[in-house]
């Protein structure tokens, strides 16, 4: 069965890939050996791009860049294209649920959270999907001597779904640097994911979710992360900036 083509745009000089099914055009690569890193796209990732050179490589060097945040995909349809949001804990959450049902029961790996986190997140998953294959677990807050053992692990087991939850731009940087251990994998950033399988936190209700509000209940939740909101106004007044200059020519 052949693939479907993604479509890339650029968001703020940020690629963003469309398609209509993502978890299919992935289990597709998957199954065809072709490893993939996955970017969840949102504003503040693409603000920081702009500002760490290192973080848009990364993005740029990507296979699939997914519309995450909802400023993101306002942008796209800003211009005219036919867009849904793809959440990446949803699109995390579709590929676990299929990674039993294909014929080699597609090994999983857990990388990241605080100490204890992943593994409660395992559990949930064991729970929902007892049949789920996952073959490692490790925090986020390790030492350069468990990194290279983790690199070791990785390269002898090759998992193939690597989740990874170190926080942006930390993990798109390290999967970047990291993939080519097991290059036929999928790799993927989930952010706080682990913490909300863990029961640690929880996603925004519904309602909220509906209005692209979600970004107002993460930083209830955390309001620490204050300062990185101030990218949201920051991305918006550029996305008008560019639309006008669009309009212009």
């Amino acid at each position: 069965m052949q693939s479907e083509v993604a479509k890339k745009f650029q968001v703020l000089g940020q690629p963003v890939h469309l398609l209509q099914d993502y978890p299919t055009w992935l289990i597709q690569r998957l199954q065809q050996g072709r490893g993939t890193h996955i970017v969840t796209l949102n504003a503040e990732m693409t603000i920081q791009a702009k500002e760490n050179p290192h973080l848009a490589e990364a993005i740029n060097q990507a296979e699939l860049v997914i519309p995450d945040g909802a400023g993101v995909v306002i942008y796209l349809q800003m211009y005219k294209q036919k867009v849904q949001r793809c959440p990446g804990i949803e699109l995390a959450e579709a590929l676990l649920k299929q990674a039993d049902q294909l014929q080699d029961k597609c090994p999983v790996y857990f990388y990241g959270g605080a100490p204890g986190v992943a593994q409660k997140a395992a559990q949930y998953w064991k729970q929902k999907n007892p049949n789920l294959k996952i073959v490692g677990i490790t925090d986020g807050y390790i030492s350069p001597d468990q990194q290279k053992e983790l690199t070791q692990t990785l390269e002898t087991l090759q998992p193939k779904i690597i989740f990874v939850g170190l926080g942006v731009p930390r993990q798109e940087l390290w999967i970047a640097k990291n993939r080519h251990h097991c290059p036929n994998s999928i790799w993927i950033g989930i952010g706080g994911s682990f913490d909300i399988w863990a029961g640690i936190k929880e996603r925004a209700p519904q309602w909220m979710q509906k209005l692209n509000l979600e970004w107002l209940y993460r930083l209830y939740q955390e309001p620490w992360r204050w300062r990185r909101m101030l990218a949201l106004p920051h991305f918006a007044w550029k996305a008008i900036l560019s639309l006008k200059t669009q309009n212009q020519n």
